[in-house]
Order: structure tokens, then C-alpha cells, then sequence
């Protein structure tokens, strides 16, 4: 495996030269605004740099059971059922899929600006939580703990089929398209390939919008930017506090406008420095991910937070287990949860292959020889580490585009990464 990667990052290096030219040239005179990464990972993209976009779409929040015998446990009540949401034309259309990034939901911020953009172009647009997020965790996971590659894409697949088994009676599809951004491309990667086994869409174009290559060492970046807090982790909740106070005061001034250059106005009022935009970043994703961890703890009763064989109840307070969670990483996720549940499938696999399986790297045969799956990246991305972009010019070829800046999808919104993302799906996703 180790000198498998070495051979293809060797590869990568030496191919580089012969895709510069195209890489250079497909992103000459590039607009973005930020050049620092973090401040772009952030910030987003302000409004006057945004696509163009309809105000509102009917976009309609949906409710489906994935498991109709399955009770959650009593304190996760609220989550039998999948939230979803959809978008559907009066006519025959293409349809795609939308996949959310790590914790987030199907209606978040960079999902709905996909189907708002999605929807204007003419497609049937269907909107899927990450299956990170608590109530795909509680209602679709059929493990309950999230992370694993395969079982995500299963998970994930089993939730778009029925989804469609509801659909089907009442639009009609001309084709079948998957997209998703950080996570859910990694995710959108894993379903395409099933998709291949199954042939329930054969989608005809795939997007992936700032994947990870590797999900353990993107989550162990970004539990090290939280090391960045101003007197480590342990400060945790007076850096966090000192966040809320300043949004709030930002928003007091905002007229009660929480647009798109929101953010931009709190950056600027907090005058951050990199390392405490990074500490931003990593506790954000620190929060995104206590909750889905807290989930996965209660359904697979591993003793994680909570003591094994506890049954909290629905009004059972919850605040020791929330302060144990935000002072905990994802890494500690993998290696005390996540780790040992699944080294019961193959109790033979060593820790470095485990993650090694986690990986773009396990199915990079099947990305590089399949046409229809595209790349969208930034050579600044944050969560990767150094020389892991060059996994994608080497693997997708002619089918990828790396934008100079844009830190992680903080870009999406900006107006050539909307033209290049419909491209890809309209005008069949020539550079």
C-alpha cells in the first residue's frame, strides 16, 4: 500500500509539468478576492463577487422513512425521520443529488446556493444531509457510526433509491447527475463507484466540489488548527464565547441582515490573525462534529462520552456529555470510537491500512478511468496536506480544474466556480 502511494505521488510529480498548461490556463485572470486561505475559508465569497442567482426556488423540505421498523433510542426522538429537501421542475429534466459536507445539513448555505444555481440551469434537484449529520446519523445510518467509506456510500445510495421510489410517480427525469462538496464529494466518489454495481441511475456526470483525499488526515488538520485557540483547548469556551459576543454585536448592526457579506463583516470586527482563523475553523468543525459523535456514542452504546448501558431519556441533561465532546478532536473519534467498531469486520487490518482504505487513494484506478467524474479544487485548500493536490491533476487528468486560491470551498459562490460547476454538468464539462 505505502509503495503504492510513493509510486503515485512520484507519478503525479512527473506529469505535473505536462498539466500545468492547462491547469494555468483555465483559471488565467481569476477573480477571487482573498488570497489568504483562511480568511477565504471563512469569509466565502462576498456578494458583489457572487453568481448572479434566483432569490428563491421552490425549494421544499421533505420528510421519508429509511427504516420503518427502526425506534431510535428515546433521547435522539426527534430523528426517525430523513429531512430532505427538493426542487422540481413542471418537465422532463435532468435530476441531481446534492450532498452536504462534514456535519451539515441538507438546506445549509452552500447546498441551497447549489440549488438555487442547480434549479436556474434546469435540473430536478434533490438535497442530502451529510451522513455526519445527526439526523441522517439517527434515521439513514444503518451502523450509526458514520466515517466508513463504503458504508456511507451504501447508506447514502439506500436514502437516494427511496427518495426516488417517492419521486418517480410525479416528475420526470431525463438523467441522473450526483454532486457534493469537502465530505460529501469524498461521499459522491464512494456512490458513483456502488452506482456502477447497482446501476439504480448510471448517473451520466459526476462533481466533486473540494474533496479530501485522505479523511483521517483532513480530520487531524483540522483538530490541529483547534490547537490554535489563544491558551489551547482548554480555553475553549472563553475563545468561543468571545466569537458569539462579537458575531452578536456584528449582527445588533446588521439591520438583522444575515447575507453574504455577513461573515465578512464579523471577520473584519474580530480582526483575527491566521492562527486565530484557524483555531475558527477548527472549532467550527469541532461543533459540527460533537453532535454526530454524541449520536454515534448513544446508538452504538460504546461508552464513548456517555457510560455504557446508560438510557438517557428525553429530557436527561446533556450538558456534562457536550463539555466532554467539544474538548475531544475527531482523531480521538477514530481511534476510541470509530476504529474499534469496525475492526470487528476485519480484525486483521492494522491501523495505517484502515485509514489507508478511508481514502480517494483505495479507488483511485476506478476515479482515473471513469469519464464522467469531474473535480473541482483549490490549491490552497486547508484541509489538505502538502502535495495531496497533486493526487487530482494525476488521477482525473483533462477532468479536473485547480483554482489558485479559495481555501476550503470558500470559492463555491464566487461566479466562475458557478459557470464551471454548470458547465460541468450542461455543456459536458470541457475545460
Amino acid at each position: 500500500m505505502k509503495i503504492r502511494i510513493l509510486t503515485r505521488r512520484l507519478t503525479a510529480f512527473l506529469c505535473l509539468s505536462l498539466l500545468s498548461g492547462l491547469v494555468s490556463a483555465s483559471v488565467e485572470n481569476y477573480g477571487y478576492p482573498f488570497t489568504n486561505r483562511y480568511v477565504a475559508t471563512v469569509v466565502g465569497t462576498p456578494a458583489e463577487n457572487s453568481a448572479k442567482l434566483p432569490e428563491s426556488i421552490p425549494f421544499k423540505k421533505q420528510r421519508i422513512e429509511i427504516f420503518p421498523d427502526r425506534e431510535p433510542p428515546e433521547v435522539l426522538w426527534y430523528g426517525k425521520e430523513l429531512i430532505y429537501s427538493v426542487a422540481l421542475q413542471k418537465k422532463k429534466s435532468p435530476l441531481i443529488f446534492l450532498i452536504a459536507g462534514t456535519g451539515a445539513a441538507h438546506n445549509g448555505g452552500k447546498n441551497t446556493n447549489m440549488a438555487r444555481a442547480f434549479y436556474q440551469a434546469g435540473f430536478h434537484v434533490v438535497s442530502i444531509s451529510s451522513p455526519t449529520y445527526p439526523n441522517f446519523v439517527i434515521s439513514a445510518s444503518s451502523s450509526g457510526v458514520p466515517g466508513h467509506a463504503q458504508h456511507d456510500a451504501e447508506d447514502l445510495y439506500r436514502v437516494m433509491e427511496t427518495i426516488w421510489g417517492k419521486l418517480q410517480k410525479k416528475i420526470e427525469v431525463s438523467s441522473f447527475n450526483l454532486t457534493g462538496y469537502s465530505l460529501g464529494a469524498f461521499n459522491a466518489a464512494f456512490v458513483s463507484q456502488l452506482d456502477e454495481e447497482r446501476q439504480t441511475f448510471n448517473f451520466r456526470r459526476v462533481l466533486m466540489i473540494n474533496p479530501p483525499v485522505s479523511l483521517y488526515n483532513s480530520i487531524s488538520l483540522l483538530d490541529r488548527m483547534s490547537e490554535n485557540i489563544p491558551g489551547g483547548v482548554d480555553n475553549f469556551d472563553k475563545f468561543f464565547e468571545k466569537l458569539v459576543r462579537a458575531f452578536t454585536e456584528v449582527y445588533k448592526e446588521s439591520d438583522d441582515n444575515v447575507g453574504d457579506d455577513f461573515l465578512y463583516k464579523a471577520y473584519e470586527a474580530l480582526d483575527l490573525k491566521n492562527e486565530e482563523l484557524a483555531a475558527l475553523i477548527g472549532v467550527s468543525f469541532r461543533l459540527s462534529s460533537s453532535s454526530m459523535v454524541f449520536v454515534s456514542d448513544v446508538i452504538s452504546d460504546s461508552g464513548y462520552a456517555k457510560p455504557k448501558g446508560l438510557v438517557l431519556e428525553r429530557y436527561s441533561d446533556l450538558g456534562p456529555y457536550r463539555q466532554v465532546l467539544n474538548r475531544t478532536g475527531f482523531t480521538d473519534y477514530y481511534h476510541e470510537l470509530f476504529f474499534p467498531y469496525y475492526r470487528d469486520e476485519t480484525p486483521d487490518i492494522s491501523r495505517d491500512d484502515f485509514i489507508d482504505a478511508v481514502s480517494l487513494e483505495s479507488i483511485a484506478d476506478y476515479l482515473r478511468g471513469s469519464e464522467k467524474i469531474w473535480v473541482m479544487h483549490n490549491a490552497d485548500d486547508v484541509i489538505l496536506e502538502p502535495g495531496e493536490i497533486d493526487f487530482f491533476p494525476e488521477v482525473f487528468g483533462e477532468r479536473v480544474i485547480i483554482y489558485p486560491r479559495g481555501g476550503h470551498c470558500g470559492n463555491m459562490n464566487y461566479t466562475d466556480n458557478v459557470a464551471h460547476m454548470l458547465d460541468v454538468f450542461t455543456q459536458g464539462g470541457a475545460l
